[in-house]
């Protein structure tokens, strides 16, 4: 996405927000922008790889990503969250792969209540940057964030991922894997 073309979104979901603010009386607004860091792990078993998937408490499946902490750089977010989130330590990040998305969302229940509550935007700019990466360890321990997590193939994880974005991230992944001759 260019940037003129981002500018347009933003603008545009702004409009909207700020309509529907003004609709429901509500008193707080303001944009936040944000940049998160996201991992499409797999893992190899009897020669095909399988992707780990998390179900977030929106109910939608999805690659791991989460913010980035001021001083950080991409490869220590991915490090920290992918330990945050799934208790994984060994995983191994596959050189040339990095693929970025944006996107304008509204922050809605809980995570509404928590936003006005530590005082950032309800309305959200969020850039999430994402690398690959290996692992050879299954076990998966959740935190707080998500309700599960299952290891997929590609067909199955195409059909459980929510996000039509992160689909088209994920078979542009694939197919970086594959060109790269590892086994599918």
């Amino acid at each position: 996405m260019k940037l003129l073309d981002a500018m347009i979104l933003v603008r545009a979901e702004a409009v909207k927000s700020i309509k529907s603010v003004a609709e429901n009386n509500m008193k707080f607004f303001s944009i936040s922008f944000e940049k998160s860091v996201g991992a499409i792990i797999f893992k190899e078993e009897n020669g095909i790889k399988k992707f780990l998937l998390l179900k977030y408490r929106s109910g939608q499946w999805d690659f791991l990503k989460g913010h980035s902490e001021k001083g950080e750089n991409e490869k220590e977010t991915l490090s920290r969250e992918v330990f945050e989130e799934t208790k994984l330590t060994e995983i191994e990040v596959i050189d040339g792969f990095r693929i970025s998305n944006r996107f304008f969302y509204t922050a809605k229940g809980s995570e509404y209540e928590e936003r006005i509550r530590k005082g950032f935007g309800t309305s959200i700019f969020k850039r999430v940057v994402y690398y690959i990466a290996q692992t050879k360890k299954a076990d998966v321990v959740l935190n707080f964030e998500n309700k599960a997590y299952a290891w997929v193939d590609f067909d199955r994880a195409i059909r459980m991922i929510g996000n039509k974005d992160s689909k088209r991230m994920f078979k542009k992944a694939y197919y970086f894997l594959d060109k790269r001759g590892l086994p599918r």
